[in-house]
């Protein structure tokens, strides 16, 4: 029987059943689901009414989360069956009376909705996301590399990833290949690859081009409809086959 919410009821407010995942793989063989009833308004996101249950009902309900401002990238969860940031969902906008949190795809289960993050991470820096330049042509003089608008524009658009996974979680070929590197690594690549003040193309590319790196990518597009900041890790991926293939350098 679902609980109710101890919320201080408003006119305003509406009701919605919160369904909650719940497992722990050091003891659990399979998830299950607990319900709550919640009352919530058109402002209220899915993260408060997680943490809405969490302070009154069971704080042992396992959820990643910091910022709350869709920055930090910590409280990536599926969603009525979508990838998303649950501070930057609200329930009014689901259309649904019926809400339904789970644990991201693709990432071994911590424990409820709280995943791992090693995968990503990991693949996240086998790409060298960091700027590569000759060592000669920096010295204690060197204050700044400039570029024009026109070169920021080629990349700027990548540098707004915020490692939250959710375009890992969407891909298909995670779920069916464990050694691929990631549509967030690979947009990744791309971002410092068009980046005119990097020197290190040409040892990126070599590390992603493996048969579960770059060529392993079916073009889904699935990552690029669930980012929650407009990366658009399949174009970055395009783009970044054009070096590959000659067509960009």
């Amino acid at each position: 029987m679902a609980q109710e919410s101890s919320l201080t009821e408003k006119n305003t407010m509406k009701k919605i059943t919160l369904r909650i995942a719940r497992f722990n793989p050091a003891n659990d063989d399979a998830k299950k689901f607990m319900e709550f009833n919640i009352s919530y308004e058109k402002w209220t996101t899915v993260l408060e009414a997680i943490l809405d249950v969490k302070q009154h009902f069971d704080h042992s309900i396992a959820v990643r989360y910091s910022c709350r401002q869709a920055t930090c990238g910590s409280c990536g969860m599926i969603i009525n069956g979508k990838p998303r940031l649950a501070c930057f969902t609200k329930i009014s906008e689901l259309n649904s009376n019926v809400v339904t949190v789970e644990p991201m795809n693709n990432f071994p289960i911590i424990r409820d909705l709280a995943v791992k993050f090693e995968r990503l991470f990991d693949t996240h820096h086998k790409v060298k996301p960091y700027l590569i330049r000759d060592d000669t042509e920096i010295s204690s003089s060197t204050k700044e590399f400039l570029q024009t608008p026109e070169e920021l524009e080629q990349y700027i658009q990548f540098s707004n990833c915020i490692k939250c996974g959710l375009c890992n979680s969407a891909c298909p070929t995670m779920a069916t290949d464990s050694s691929f590197v990631g549509p967030q690594a690979l947009a990744q690549a791309y971002r410092y690859v068009a980046d005119s003040r990097d020197k290190g193309k040409d040892e990126r590319l070599k590390i992603i081009d493996d048969s579960h790196g770059i060529w392993r990518c079916h073009f889904a597009g699935s990552c690029s409809q669930v980012c929650p900041k407009g990366v658009d890790p399949a174009m970055g991926i395009q783009l970044l086959r054009g070096y590959m293939l000659g067509f960009r350098s």
